[in-house]
């Protein structure tokens, strides 16, 4: 969501449900195909780009820069291609409750006396991959500096010869694509049903503000605070309270922070 949020200059409200999707994608691979919802992500990871790039090309990319009578015109329509995205899973899969069981869905590694549980755990080793490789592609490739550029200052960049307009439409590609891993990730943890992605709408939207709109290093701080947060707060208050903290935090981070975690950080 910040890396959408740096170039195109708009709140991606469909992010969750673009999740959503991928989620579905992966479920029916292993579902009729029999593929392990990790490797999945090879298959997911392109389908959700192409989809994303049609999205950002027809319906976002003619959007920016028109006059119209409500500025926020590109973000009505992520919450309309949200909606979509919501509705056609709902007629494809209906509304139940879909879920994947590997040999590894309930299993744990412990030290000591602390438990991991083993999705969580490969997913993080995964995320953790492929945000390096998210930090090499953005600071030492050529197509990786343009998309620096156009979301540091989008005139500049396109009088040194950056076509500003193709890195707009990439770059929500890009941002889907890294949305379908975490869809893939998670798939194995969350229950799936039409309706999951708001709640990832919301913890991507509150990390967005945390780590600072358009600051790709800041969201990686707001991250590991939101998830620090609402972990200790279900340990030591209740689990209950997980969200709640989050939201507490972010409260308080838009009260003396207004401007997130972005005064700290360069990228």
């Amino acid at each position: 969501m910040t890396l959408i949020m740096g170039v195109l200059n708009i709140i991606n409200l469909a992010h969750g449900q673009i999740l959503m999707l991928s989620m579905y994608i992966t479920w029916t691979l292993w579902k009729f195909f029999g593929i392990d919802p990790y490797i999945a992500i090879f298959i997911t990871i392109p389908i959700v780009f192409i989809i994303a790039e049609g999205i950002s090309k027809y319906l976002l990319h003619p959007l920016l820069g028109k006059d119209s009578i409500l500025p926020e015109n590109q973000v009505l329509m992520t919450v309309g291609i949200g909606m979509v995205l919501v509705e056609l899973a709902r007629v494809v899969y209906s509304s139940d409750y879909q879920s994947v069981q590997t040999t590894y869905t309930n299993k744990s590694w412990y030290l000591g006396t602390i438990s991991f549980n083993a999705p969580l755990t490969i997913a993080f080793v995964i995320s953790i991959i492929m945000t390096i490789g998210l930090f090499i592609f953005l600071t030492r490739t050529d197509l990786g500096r343009s998309v620096r550029a156009t979301a540091q200052d989008k005139s500049a960049a396109a009088l040194m010869g950056i076509s500003t307009g193709k890195i707009t439409i990439l770059t929500y590609g890009l941002g889907s694509a890294l949305d379908a891993a975490a869809g893939s990730l998670l798939l194995p943890v969350y229950y799936l049903y039409p309706d999951v992605g708001p709640l990832f709408t919301v913890k991507a939207f509150v990390i967005t503000i945390l780590g600072g709109l358009g600051s790709t290093v800041g969201a990686i701080l707001g991250g590991l605070i939101l998830g620090l947060a609402e972990t200790f707060g279900a340990t030591y208050i209740s689990m209950g309270y997980r969200d709640a903290v989050g939201l507490v935090i972010f409260l308080l981070v838009l009260v003396f922070f207004p401007s997130g975690l972005k005064r700290f950080t360069r990228v």
